[in-house]
């Protein structure tokens, strides 16, 4: 998956698109379009995507909408892991998780079933990364910079986190995947709206680049393109 575009395909809740065989087919067209990965939700989503697509997956469910709630438990994270995915994305903050288990507790939990499962932390902040690490993940996500409350939400991508994550995965003593000595990945997503940014992401030292709402939503695209049109 390095220097490759992992694609978001995800439905918001009461939209036309919130179907697995729909996500599941907007999985493959993008893989035809070269994406080297998929991340998706929900349990049906996924499994139905496992069935059409053989790139990676990054699997998670959504439990609410506020605090802790990407594959916000063990449970969670153990349902998400069964339905194939060679990756389990969970909130990687620092805030209280709901099942009381340390993220540490809970990556610990996942290895004991699934030990070739790689875990992607979805950080809001450095310090969320720092802790990340030391609870063992494999994967660093910018994911919620800027929806924690830690920092304010910029327009795109934080750079600034981007960049203090790249250099504490770079640092002495992390390591990625099952202790390897390549540099802990970090995949950049969150407000990738243009190709130039996603590029940028890379120049930056991103692993990988993860683009969900530009690609993926047409609701999203359709209101940019809509709102510019009629401001002319």
């Amino acid at each position: 998956m390095r220097g490759g575009l992992v694609v978001s395909c995800q439905a918001y809740p009461g939209e036309p698109m919130l179907d697995p065989r729909t996500m599941a087919q907007v999985a493959q067209a993008a893989v035809a379009g070269g994406a080297v990965g998929i991340r998706g939700k929900g349990l049906d989503d996924l499994r139905a995507m496992r069935e059409v697509v053989s790139v990676p997956i990054i699997g998670l469910v959504k439990v609410g909408d506020t605090g802790v709630y990407i594959t916000p438990t063990l449970a969670d994270c153990i349902a998400v892991a069964e339905t194939g995915c060679e990756i389990v994305a969970l909130d990687g903050t620092r805030r209280p998780r709901p099942d009381g288990l340390s993220l540490a507790e809970t990556v610990a939990g996942l290895r004991e079933r699934f030990p070739d499962v790689l875990v992607m932390a979805d950080c809001g902040s450095v310090g969320d990364a720092e802790a990340a690490l030391a609870a063992g993940v494999d994967i660093l996500g910018t994911t919620l910079a800027g929806y924690t409350g830690e920092r304010e939400k910029t327009d795109g991508p934080d750079w600034e986190v981007v960049d203090g994550m790249v250099a504490l995965a770079g640092s002495a003593g992390a390591r990625g995947p099952a202790g390897s000595d390549c540099p802990v990945p970090v995949f950049v997503e969150g407000r990738v709206h243009t190709t130039a940014q996603a590029a940028e992401a890379v120049r930056r030292g991103a692993w990988s680049v993860v683009v969900g709402t530009a690609i993926t939503h047409p609701t999203s695209i359709t209101r940019w393109f809509a709102e510019a049109v009629a401001a002319a």
